[in-house]
């Protein structure tokens, strides 16, 4: 079971109890100012039984820990600023955008514009995940059957056949 409790310094600590055959003990998972995305992550992955997300918020407003807004809710405030300021955004953006705000998520079908919400995924993609889906590709090709022409030169066919299409 994980708690979240302060510390003197002022810090929070997401911690899990469990019995031991001396008595209850527990053990710090992670320690913050502010319960963000990333110590829940690394706390979940620290702990023999993970929490959830929303777990660990709770825990932490019933600590008096400061918790970070949502992702998706710091990104809404932000571009709402930005448009209140006069700024525009791109219309292949603004569609996507406004797809998946009527939609709710990604996965709605019949969409217009596949190929601008497939990228919609990558827009924020940092370089280590690109590269990450780089190396991942490339090792999908290095897996795929090589045809039986292991060895021999590629062929392809001739482009001056002569007939037309």
């Amino acid at each position: 079971m994980a708690f979240v409790v302060p510390t003197r310094t002022g810090r929070f600590e997401i911690r899990e109890s469990h019995n031991t055959a001396r008595g209850p003990r527990s053990k710090t998972l992670a320690s913050f100012r502010e319960l963000t995305d990333d110590v829940i992550e690394t706390a979940r992955t620290k702990a023999t039984t993970p929490p959830s997300a929303e777990e660990l918020r709770r825990a932490a407003r019933r600590a008096g820990a400061p918790v970070a807004r949502e992702p998706a809710e710091e990104a809404a405030r932000k571009l709402i600023a930005e448009l209140d300021k006069g700024r525009r955004i791109a219309p292949p953006l603004r569609r996507i955008l406004i797809d998946l705000l009527q939609d709710g998520h990604r996965e709605a079908p019949g969409r217009a514009d596949e190929a601008g919400h497939a990228v919609a995924a990558w827009m924020a993609a940092t370089p280590a995940e690109r590269g990450n889906a780089l190396v991942d590709l490339l090792l999908l090709a290095d897996a795929l059957p090589s045809g039986g022409r292991k060895g021999k030169p590629l062929r392809f066919p001739r482009l001056d056949s002569g007939t037309a299409p």
